[in-house]
């Protein structure tokens, strides 16, 4: 399992998934924009052309048929070359900085792009753009008008939907990353001791997920502790772990793209009652969903089964989000199932089965873990214990 990567056959069959895709949309060209947010940004470029991207965006732009060509800014272009699965990359006009001179690269407008590939501007009619809630407004704009009157069409969900169904080759990465986490939250334990600061948890537990092949994380590294644990996003701080806290964990560390994310609780010492309680109702709610999982099972009577242990034993309010989501490229991406979604699981999708309570007066916790969905039932992707006492 070791250096595991997606084929080379693979992101070909990629390409024309979305060439498909763009013929059942009448879409002419379509633009798949990347950049380097953690959580969102380079799920589109990684997915087409493996390419972690850092500091410039990245486009991937598809034709109805052939190869696609990676747009670059000036700074990314050989690094794309040797890294990516896309060969032709064109550095853009549209992402070289205004205040930077570039005097031996080859820069060429979209217009410039186009021409060259032989395509007239009357034969686009219908652009297709993926990242839209990521380009910046000056950047689109910019892009409109080099390509001016045609429809824009937001792809999005379209594209999101084709990665939903993860292959063996990227469910053989996913467990690998669900491993690292796991790693991290065995480190982070040993780590937690009064005085401690969560920082200095955090580091001991990202040290240990980088040396086991983790090339980053989906979101910041959370340990948390009193009452640091009580927003849904807390970050880590100086605080130092104190007697009788309870320390809140959250990795999810990025392993050639694809993430694991695992949610557990330390307790320091003698537990507040209502806290050990609160993660124990967490604990069977979790269970509860992951005992119903398999292809065919509506995903909000899933979540559902959670949310419902959760608001009996009193801690409804304090499920502040969708329990159950999808993981791939992003740590939290399409399908998600709240209560009130449609839609069914399918064999081959990868789920976070997500127990949030948050904003309580005592503070807050998460139990997360990976599923991994079949036709029987769900195979559970981590395995670190629930309960840990220090």
């Amino acid at each position: 399992m070791d250096n595991a990567t997606i084929p080379n056959s693979e992101f070909v069959l990629r390409w024309r998934n979305v060439q498909e895709l763009m013929k059942k949309k009448s879409i002419d060209l379509l633009f798949a924009y990347g950049d380097d947010r953690a959580v969102f940004g380079p799920a589109h470029v990684r997915w087409l052309a493996d390419i972690p991207v850092h500091f410039e965006p990245l486009c991937v732009m598809l034709l109805p048929h052939g190869d696609p060509i990676l747009l670059s800014g000036p700074e990314s272009n050989q690094y794309a070359l040797l890294r990516g699965k896309i060969k032709d990359v064109r550095v853009l006009e549209e992402f070289t900085h205004p205040d930077e001179e570039y005097p031996y690269s080859i820069i060429q407008s979209l217009k410039d792009i186009l021409t060259n590939l032989g395509w007239e501007r009357s034969h686009i009619q219908r652009v297709g753009i993926g990242g839209l809630q990521l380009i910046s407004c000056g950047t689109l704009q910019t892009l409109k008008n080099e390509l001016p009157g045609v429809e824009w069409i937001d792809m999005e969900a379209d594209l999101v939907s084709l990665r939903a169904v993860k292959t063996p080759a990227e469910i053989t990465l996913i467990r690998r990353a669900y491993q690292i986490a796991d790693a991290g939250i065995t480190a982070a334990v040993e780590a937690v001791a009064p005085g401690k600061t969560e920082r200095a948890v955090s580091a001991a537990a990202e040290a240990v997920m980088r040396s086991a092949g983790a090339e980053g994380f989906g979101i910041d590294t959370i340990v948390a502790s009193g009452p640091n644990s009580r927003p849904i996003l807390a970050r880590s701080t100086f605080r130092e772990i104190q007697k009788n806290d309870h320390v809140l964990l959250t990795f999810a560390p990025r392993y050639e793209g694809y993430h694991g994310a695992v949610g557990r609780m330390v307790f320091v010492g003698e537990p507040d009652p209502q806290i050990e309680r609160a993660y124990q109702t967490a604990v069977k709610a979790q269970e509860a969903c992951g005992s119903l999982m398999r292809a065919g099972e509506p995903g909000s009577t899933v979540e559902a089964a959670g949310r419902d242990i959760t608001a009996r034993e009193g801690y409804g309010e304090y499920f502040l989000y969708s329990g159950l989501h999808s993981v791939g490229l992003i740590e939290f991406e399409p399908p998600i199932f709240g209560p009130d979604t449609p839609g069914k699981l399918v064999e081959n999708l990868v789920m976070s089965v997500d127990i949030p309570l948050f904003n309580a007066p005592w503070g807050g916790l998460r139990v997360e873990d990976g599923y991994l969905v079949t036709q029987s039932g769900a195979e559970k992707l981590s395995q670190s214990e629930y309960y840990f006492f220090r």
